[in-house]
């Protein structure tokens, strides 16, 4: 399987994560963000960019506990929690959040 984008084949399995993470860029999130039925704000680039630096640093994908909790300390208790996550990514932030910023399935989501 793979994203049709820019002339070329991405690839991804069958729930939509890179195979290769080194093919992610913005205007790809930007593209599986649109599949995914939703357009990229600056608080969803915001989470994007997180997930990313976070994933960078600890080489894992976080699940929705610890993304909550580690965004909670980072950008205060507004932005880390569950309610305000999943009002931006509706099919659950730490798995859809992740496969938007190019990342592997986080840990422990089905």
């Amino acid at each position: 399987m793979a994203y049709q984008f820019n002339g070329t084949s991405i690839e991804h399995d069958e729930e939509g994560f890179l195979e290769d993470i080194g093919q992610w860029s913005e205007d790809l999130a930007n593209h599986i963000a649109q599949t995914e039925d939703l357009t990229m704000t600056p608080e969803h680039w915001e989470v994007v960019n997180f997930l990313r630096e976070y994933y960078q640093e600890f080489q894992i994908a976080p699940a929705i506990r610890v993304l909550t909790k580690a965004m909670g300390k980072r950008l205060g208790a507004e932005k880390g929690n569950n309610k305000y996550l999943y009002e931006l990514f509706p099919y659950g932030p730490a798995k859809q959040a992740c496969k938007i910023a190019g990342l592997p399935k986080p840990t422990g989501c089905v």
